[in-house]
């Protein structure tokens, strides 16, 4: 959901995402079409999907960097407990809310802030969370790093670079899947106690 603010986006029209499973599953979406905003692909979700699929029912998700929300949506099409969504860009977040209202989903929140600023100030504790930043950003240590006091135990967290970018985990995270498709490389880790 990686995306670069741009103020230009209101005037085109709104592209569209499909939800590809759980209760929502075939449902068309639209979100913002804003610069830079690539919403991780049909393929790259279902792959990862099938890597959350026993973890999701009752989880708590943070979708940070959401863009369309394609994996906070998902997540809650699948039985997540409930998703917030963290998106810097105010047209994104607007769509997403609007979203959220229409498939009437109660357990969803946009939050119209950076992830720096949000997880600075909240005290929730995440069973999943997806970092996936705007790639020209260089945003993906910092950010987990700072999710350290957000992460309940055995936490997953979801992380989606270009393909061939170094990421450092924090002490204690370990990589249970790791997945390159085209120029992107999947890496879901997991979070010791």
């Amino acid at each position: 959901m990686a995306r670069s603010p741009s103020r230009k986006s209101a005037s085109r029209p709104l592209s569209q995402l499909r939800i590809i499973g759980g209760r929502w599953r075939g449902r068309k979406l639209q979100f913002a079409p804003v610069a830079g905003l690539r919403p991780t692909g049909d393929r790259l979700r279902e792959t990862l999907f099938n890597w959350l699929q026993f973890h999701l029912p009752g989880a708590r998700c943070l979708d940070l960097f959401a863009g369309s929300g394609a994996l906070g949506l998902e997540a809650l099409s699948r039985g997540a407990a409930g998703v917030d969504f963290v998106e810097l860009n105010r047209g994104a977040a607007r769509t997403l809310k609007e979203q959220l209202g229409a498939l009437q989903a109660q357990n969803g929140r946009v939050h119209y802030t950076s992830a720096s600023d949000f997880l600075a100030h909240t005290d929730t504790r995440y069973d999943i969370v997806f970092v996936d930043p705007p790639f020209d950003g260089d945003l993906w240590q910092e950010t987990l790093a700072a999710l350290g006091g957000h992460l309940a135990k055995n936490a997953l967290v979801y992380v989606e670079t270009p393909r061939d970018k170094v990421v450092l985990p924090p002490d204690g995270w370990q990589i249970a899947k790791e997945k390159r498709a085209g120029q992107v490389c999947m890496r879901l880790f997991s979070v010791a106690g």
